[in-house]
């Protein structure tokens, strides 16, 4: 078996070891007699799994204590449809800043059931930045402010998340999650789509600050409440077990290997070196994103000929280079580099990335 450096945006790259160690107990748990994915949810097995993911998250991820966490099915969009019905009373509104897709998709959701403000956008600009701080018009009867930390197809990141006031900030964190240090208390909730940098999809992480779920909300049926659900520890229903598992393991996995500080480390490398081999291609190609906006974790860039981008893409799976086509929204190609692309993987893309042009330019 030969595996291929896969830059997918998500369902994203899991870690090597991770996916060995899922294998190696696939046909049973541990001394359970079956698979993680053939027991209860109830059962004491699958009980210290769903426990032991908890803390171990917490500590890669330093929540405080009077944040809850919440494990989800689905993904963010999920989540998103839900923080009005949890968050906002009848009536109230919510401003939203678009930066993005993922941005707009997230307003998308809550249209319905919320008078959703756009408090700033940057979609005059082809999302290629982000709105300065000063131009976000929000409302002091807000029931949140929501961002999307990092945009997937657009490759726009927020480098530091400004202040709202006293109004809870509310972030979609889905593909940056774990990537650096990050002080949770200044946010009212943050939370994942696991597919990115957690896991596998579908399964996504609320992180909320207690007082938070004290909200009435709006009416909602209960598997739609997040304070039932943190009651019953996120198993209201029969929750998706196997994703909860590898969850687990990734979490893990990032633990042993250092935590967030070193996978920041390794990311700022990561980006350098790929935003180098673009910048450093004399207008071979080209990234769109202003500067201190690029993403860390998806790198979109153009070929100067477009007629180029299917070669481009058959010889790099030739090379082992999978999954570099990019959005259909802004074509060309995006490499995602999350924590499980290990250096050497964008080493190779950068590599190849010089060659393609020596052959092409």
């Amino acid at each position: 078996m030969s595996r291929a450096y896969n830059f997918s945006p998500g369902p994203a790259a899991l870690p090597e070891a991770v996916l060995r160690q899922a294998q190696a107990e696939m046909l049973e748990y541990r001394d359970a007699g079956a698979s993680i994915v053939e027991i209860s949810h109830r059962g004491p097995e699958f009980l210290e799994v769903a426990r032991r993911t908890e803390a171990d998250l917490r500590t890669l991820l330093s929540i405080p204590d009077d944040y809850a966490v919440i494990f989800t099915a689905g993904g963010a969009t999920t989540v998103q449809a839900l923080l009005p019905l949890n968050f906002a009373a009848p009536g109230q509104a919510a401003d939203y800043v678009v930066t993005g897709h993922w941005g707009k998709t997230a307003l998308k959701q809550v249209a319905p059931v919320i008078d959703a403000r756009i408090a700033a956008s940057s979609e005059g600009g082809g999302f290629r930045d982000i709105p300065s701080r000063a131009k976000w018009m929000l409302s002091a009867d807000a029931a949140y402010v929501h961002v999307t930390a990092n945009e997937t197809i657009h490759g726009v990141e927020f480098r530091d998340i400004p202040s709202v006031g006293d109004v809870p900030l509310i972030a979609d964190f889905s593909s940056s999650i774990a990537s650096e240090p990050l002080d949770i208390s200044r946010f009212g909730a943050i939370y994942a789509g696991a597919q990115k940098n957690l896991g596998p999809v579908g399964i996504a992480v609320l992180i909320v600050r207690r007082d938070l779920l004290q909200r009435a909300g709006q009416p909602r049926a209960p598997i739609f409440d997040y304070r039932a659900q943190l009651e019953a520890e996120s198993m209201l229903n029969t929750p998706p077990s196997w994703n909860w598992y590898m969850l687990g393991l990734t979490v893990k996995w990032m633990l042993d290997e250092g935590g967030v500080a070193e996978f920041a480390a390794q990311n700022a490398r990561k980006a350098a070196l790929l935003y180098a081999a673009i910048d450093g291609s004399g207008g071979f190609y080209r990234n769109e994103v202003a500067t201190d906006a690029r993403s860390r974790m998806n790198v979109p860039f153009f070929l100067h000929d477009e007629s180029l981008n299917d070669a481009f893409l058959a010889q790099a799976r030739e090379a082992g280079l999978i999954s570099l086509k990019g959005h259909r929204v802004l074509g060309g190609m995006r490499a995602s580099i999350y924590n499980a692309m290990p250096e050497a993987g964008v080493q190779a893309l950068a590599d190849f990335m010089k060659d393609f042009q020596q052959r092409n330019g």
